[in-house]
């Protein structure tokens, strides 16, 4: 997992907060600590062979728990070693010097170390599963990306199913048992949940949580009504064996409800609860069906939803399904009509696809580590034309590509992630850049008449809506009437100075603008 996922760290940080929780309930055996000594050993040496983890694996902050837990239990165990060799008198005025010792010296090294940067620091990440406002607050380049959204109660259903349902009860059951291994699913399924629903990208971790606890419910369940359904079958079949017995009995003789014959009745129905039999077959179809149609599910997303390049947009089922090719229509545009050491500008969100598909190079990409230099590319897109002219020449730029929906009505477009563009060069530009001057008077942020001016004159909107002022996209619509944000756009007489447009993909998506040179000076 390190190898391939930064949530690595999660895994990392889960078994020390088990250990820690073992120790608090008193749990604690030698057993733990032969364990997580060999996962801190173990899994520390593999970690530390994948390049990009290297020594982070010790010196991050992130991964202090990992490392402080592993320190604290061979303290621990040094301190179990010396109160089997000593006199009670001798290790209790020992104990509290080796102790403060120990503490202060690592305490000490994590800070000395810190501040000489020998540390990794907490990443904005991190700080944002602890505080789900900090991204937004100081790193709005983490806010902005999909991942990193609150995760709804529809992803929930669509993802796991009926285990959304189920899990609730596996965690009774966990509860219910509470051995070690019950314990340990606790511990992961509450934080992994939690941490889900903070950051959708975690439903990747919160998934076998819940697979966890779901199939602990329905297991337990299956035995105890199928259990319930055999003993109530069985109960029915000896009643009627003694019903049949007492047939034959031609002289009525007097019965004495006695408290011996009740209690021996009881004993021959086995106690059975009245519908015990019908309760447990609807209890069960239910559960066969919730099974199915979870298996149905499982199909359908695999096949449907997961399964389809994020470059090819589909539509519709059947005969009806429409197929949106444009962004490979377009990278194949761009590999053979441009130059092969032309330069594109774009938003990060393509920058991989286009290094990939067009081999072209690309002014930022999906490596979001550089804030300041995706700060640069979102003021240029952000500036009127005269500005972002400049910032285009400084950059070395050939061409600049954005993304469209208005006509196909495809939502995730550069219009709809503009005000994050902004959001961005704002907190590394702010002389420039505000995001006020990209709303309306009344507040919102809106394409359509009362729009800002400077929202207006833009080169992302002014890109995004050229030419698109003379297309008419829905039957009984004004011309230019965007089908995204359901309006018709407050400016429609775009021109360019500075910028051509170079290529429009069939379906108006992908939209490529190319950069003018600088004119000769007899020619200003």
């Amino acid at each position: 997992m390190a190898a391939s996922w930064g949530a690595y760290i999660f895994i990392s940080n889960l078994i020390p907060l088990y250990v820690l929780v073992m120790i608090a309930i008193r749990r604690y055996h030698r057993r733990l600590y032969v364990a997580y000594t060999t996962f801190w050993a173990v899994g520390g040496l593999l970690a530390m062979q994948v390049r990009f983890i290297g020594s982070n694996h010790v010196t991050s902050h992130e991964l202090l728990a990992f490392n402080m837990v592993w320190l604290g239990l061979q303290a621990w165990e040094v301190l179990l070693w010396l109160r089997a060799r000593t006199t009670q008198a001798q290790f209790s005025a020992a104990i509290s010097t080796v102790l403060l010792t120990a503490v202060g010296l690592v305490f000490g090294g994590v800070v000395v170390l810190t501040a000489a940067g020998k540390m990794t620091p907490w990443t904005g990440r991190f700080w944002t599963l602890l505080n789900p406002t900090y991204a937004k607050k100081y790193i709005p380049i983490i806010a902005s990306v999909s991942e990193h959204q609150p995760t709804t109660w529809a992803t929930y259903i669509f993802d796991v199913h009926v285990l959304a349902l189920a899990a609730p009860a596996g965690l009774y059951f966990c509860f219910k048992g509470m051995r070690d291994a019950q314990l340990f699913l606790l511990t992961f399924a509450l934080t992994a949940i939690y941490f889900s629903g903070i950051m959708i990208r975690l439903m990747l971790v919160a998934a076998p949580a819940f697979v966890l606890l779901g199939s602990l419910a329905i297991s337990s369940t299956l035995d105890t009504y199928a259990t319930d359904l055999r003993e109530a079958t069985s109960s029915s079949g000896m009643a009627a064996d003694a019903a049949a017995l007492a047939e034959p009995s031609s002289t009525p003789q007097p019965v004495k409800k006695s408290k011996s014959k009740v209690a021996s009745s009881k004993q021959l129905l086995g106690g059975v609860l009245p519908y015990r039999r019908d309760t447990a077959v609807v209890v069960l179809l239910l559960l066969l069906g919730g099974l199915i149609s979870y298996s149905k599910h499982c199909k359908w997303v695999t096949s449907e939803a997961y399964s389809s390049p994020s470059i090819v947009l589909i539509s519709g089922w059947g005969p009806h399904r429409v197929v949106l090719d444009d962004f490979r229509e377009a990278y194949y545009w761009l590999r053979h009509n441009t130059a092969p050491d032309a330069k594109i500008m774009s938003w990060w969100d393509y920058g991989y696809q286009i290094t990939s598909m067009a081999n072209r190079t690309v002014i930022v990409d999906n490596n979001t580590w550089n804030n300041t230099h995706i700060a640069t590319v979102g003021r240029a897109m952000a500036s009127n034309e005269e500005d972002a002219y400049e910032i285009i020449k400084r950059l070395d730029v050939d061409y600049v590509l954005v993304i469209f929906g208005g006509l196909s009505g495809y939502s995730s477009d550069d219009i709809n992630k503009f005000l994050w563009m902004v959001r961005i060069s704002g907190g590394v530009f702010p002389a420039h850049i505000q995001e006020k001057n990209y709303l309306s008077g009344q507040g919102e942020y809106t394409i359509g008449a009362n729009a800002n001016p400077i929202m207006l004159d833009s080169i992302m909107y002014k890109m995004s809506f050229y030419d698109f002022g003379n297309i008419m996209t829905e039957h009984g619509k004004p011309t230019g009437y965007d089908r995204v944000r359901q309006m018709e756009i407050g400016r429609k007489e775009i021109d360019f100075k500075h910028l051509q447009e170079a290529f429009t993909s069939e379906h108006w998506i992908v939209r490529i603008f190319s950069v003018k040179d600088l004119a000769n000076r007899a020619e200003r």
